[in-house]
């Protein structure tokens, strides 16, 4: 075009240790991998954050939520148009869905 209007890619991350994300287009597969990800798209506006709560073993998305609620804490949250918890785990979905929309997140469950 030319003119400045150009259309951004579309950023669609996802943090889950199994499944495949349809139109996702990074996926993390443990925390840790999963808040390495986010530092990357750190000043990036992310179009939607999907997020699992239990990833295997001992390992969960909380060391993620904590980072986004430290983010919106310290008054610098990620930029996020909507963060879906897709989570075979009631209580720990709800769980994130409570935490992150207390600081101001777009968020709700989804089933995937």
């Amino acid at each position: 075009m030319g003119d400045g209007s150009e259309e951004r890619a579309r950023v669609v991350l996802g943090i889950d240790d199994l499944r495949s994300l349809p139109g996702v287009t990074r996926v993390a597969r443990s925390s840790r991998e999963g808040v390495l990800l986010l530092e990357e798209h750190r000043g990036v506006e992310i179009d939607e954050l999907w997020l699992d709560h239990d990833l295997g073993g001992d390992d969960s998305i909380m060391p993620v939520v904590a980072m986004l609620e430290e983010a919106a804490f310290e008054g610098r949250p990620f930029q996020i148009g909507m963060v879906f918890v897709h989570s075979a785990n009631p209580s720990g979905a709800e769980t994130v869905v409570r935490v992150l929309g207390r600081w101001g997140y777009r968020v709700r469950r989804a089933v995937v």
